[in-house]
Parts: C-alpha cells; structure tokens; sequence
C-alpha cells in the first residue's frame, strides 16, 4: 500500500490508519462525532491525497476534456473550478470529478480509488486528438482545510487575498514560502479551502504543521475519512461507489444539473438523452429516520408495504440532528418529500421518509 507524504504526521497524532484507495489513511483521529463537529463550529485539516490529479495539455485539450465529460469546460475561464462527471456510452457513470481551468492547460481531480481506472479511460478515448495527457497524482500532496474559521486561520500564512476567491474558483500563490494552488473548494458544505503542492514529504510537513500552529486559538483538529463521510452525506453530496457507479447515470443520481446536451457530443450523450426522453424510472433521494437510535448502512433495503422497492446508497447517524440520515435509490412515485417507507435495519422495518437535502442548512 502507498503512503502519504503525512503518513508519519497521523500517527503521531494517533490517528486509525486503514487501506483507503491502496493507501493507508487515517479513518479517525480523536472521534468521528467530535472531529464532524470540528469542522461544522471551527476548523479542521484533512489529507486527502489519495485523489488523483491529471494534466491535459496540448491543442486539442479542451476538446478531450469535452469528449469525456458531462458538463461544459468551454464556459470556464482560468482560475475557475467546475464539477462534472463522466460515463461509459451507455450512460453509467465512470466518475465524478473537479475540473481546473488553468492558463494552458486543464486539471482533472478525480477520486482516489479510480485513478488508474479514470487514467485508462480517458486515454482510451483521445484518439486522433493532439493532447499530453499525465498522471500527476503520485508529485500532488492535497491538503483540505474546512470550517467556519479556515479562512481566517490559512490568512495568517498568505499575503493572498482569500476573501476575495470566489467559491468554485482558485488562485496559485505562496503560502509558508510554498508555491501552491489554493482553491475555494471542499467536500463539507463549510467555508474551505483545498491547497495542492508539490508531495515531498518535507514541504508537506511544514505545511501541515504551519496550518496546525496557525488555527490552534480556532481549535484546530486533524479530520479523518470517517468524519469526512460523515459531513458530505449530510449535505447531501453524492459518492462514487455509494451513490453512484457504472450502474447509475446522472439524471436519476440528481446530476442532471451538470449534464450540458446543448455543449455537443460526449461520451454517453446519446444514452442519456434516451433516458431523458423516455424519463427516469428510479431517483436518489435523501431520507431521515425518526428513531435516533437507528444506523442505516449502505445496502439496506427500503421497503414499502413488505416489498423492496430500493436500497440505501449511504447512510449514517447525523451528528447535528441526532437522526439516523441517508440517501437511496426509489422508484420516481415514491420519490417525493413527505412520503414515508420503511429501511429494514437488523431484521426489523423502521420507518423513514422522503426530505428535501441538503439535510442540514449552511
């Protein structure tokens, strides 16, 4: 298994390292619930550089990045930040993604566990297109630093002007002496920041101790994989493997939103837009049980009236609501906010019903 240029950093933390995407990351710290909390009332820093980043770079760049991709990199100008996914030509999704605009050339940051597999497929599909293509995953270290009070605690390390980075767009700049892309991004549906630099394990140290000395009156905590599901799922924010996969497609997902027919062709285009046509039969929907004790999990099933009509995707006990919360695929007839079913928890029906997300307001 690989490590991180952190690796050493989560153990003298004391954090639980486990196998996440062929590394060996840290799933908790000093606790899910108060590193989830951390996050939502002050600061928290996390590694996450199992993702990987790629470069498209060439004449053709943009006309690969809008071959392989739903939504449309054509409306992004440099320092802007867009979410996207891509799918096979039957319309399943391969990945979610971030994409970069940068000034000559385009960023790709897609989930650690399919790095080699998104890397395949995107270069399966640049035929006669004039374009460099590079996996630049193992020379990126990627810090995230989310929470109510990451601004002011990374302002201490820049003479960059974060306030002024609009969300879903990014800056190079010099933070602790370190070049590096900052950018208003993150997984938390808090104020926050991603910084991506170069992976040497001394750079990466000075940074993470940098930004651990600079929001330590900000209660600063390291935050593991563990809390990060936690906060994502209750802003309603899809995962690949959970939520979505090669069997789903955007429009049932609720991702129809960056699925752009009007940009021209892309891989799956002519799939989903039969989808379309003919309308979903199934959607993924956010639930809360009302019974706090009760832990939905993924592959659960949801029943109505003693019959499975679907399945939990991911589920958890809210921190903030103290409510068991999830999200599922049901048929489009039970999908609507106020309709009630029942998720099959340990052999017994515990009922749940349709609600709007995110499951919490920001």
């Amino acid at each position: 298994m690989k490590q991180t240029a952190f690796y050493n950093i989560h153990k003298q933390f004391g954090a639980k390292i486990v196998e996440f995407a062929g590394f060996e990351m840290p799933i908790q710290y000093s606790g899910i619930i108060d590193e989830h909390k951390t996050v939502r009332n002050h600061v928290g820093i996390f590694d996450v550089s199992h993702m990987g980043e790629f470069e498209i770079r060439g004449k053709d760049a943009l006309s690969l990045v809008q071959r392989v991709i739903t939504n449309d990199a054509s409306k992004l100008n440099e320092g802007k930040v867009q979410y996207s996914a891509m799918c096979y030509n039957d319309g399943g999704i391969v990945d979610d993604l971030l994409v970069y605009r940068m000034r000559e050339h385009f960023m790709l940051v897609v989930n650690g566990a399919n790095v080699q597999k998104d890397f395949e497929w995107i270069k399966s599909n640049v035929g006669n297109l004039h374009v460099e293509f590079i996996d630049k995953s193992d020379e990126v270290s990627l810090l995230a630093v989310q929470g109510p009070k990451s601004l002011v605690t990374l302002q201490k390390l820049t003479g960059a002007n974060l306030s002024a980075i609009p969300y879903y767009s990014f800056i190079r700049t010099n933070v602790v002496g370190i070049d590096m892309i900052v950018s208003r991004t993150g997984y938390t549906g808090e104020l926050g920041f991603e910084l991506y630099f170069d992976s040497s394990i001394a750079v990466s140290e000075r940074v993470w101790n940098a930004i651990i000395e600079a929001g330590k009156e900000h209660s600063i905590r390291p935050v593991g994989l563990a809390a990060r599901d936690t906060l994502r799922l209750e802003m309603g924010f899809c995962l690949y493997g959970n939520d979505i996969d090669k069997t789903t497609n955007p429009l049932e997902a609720g991702l129809g939103w960056i699925t752009k027919f009007d940009k021209g062709d892309f891989i799956g285009r002519d799939a989903l837009i039969k989808v379309k046509e003919k309308s979903i039969e199934r959607k993924l929907i956010g639930f809360k049980i009302d019974d706090e004790k009760a832990f939905p999990r993924h592959g659960y099933a949801i029943r109505k009236n003693g019959a499975s009509i679907g399945y939990v995707t991911s589920g958890t006990v809210s921190p903030v609501l103290n409510k068991g919360i999830g999200m599922g695929y049901v048929p489009v007839a039970f999908s609507q906010p106020g309709n009630s079913f029942s998720i099959s928890i340990r052999n017994k029906d515990v009922t749940a019903q349709v609600v709007k997300i995110p499951f919490i307001k920001k």
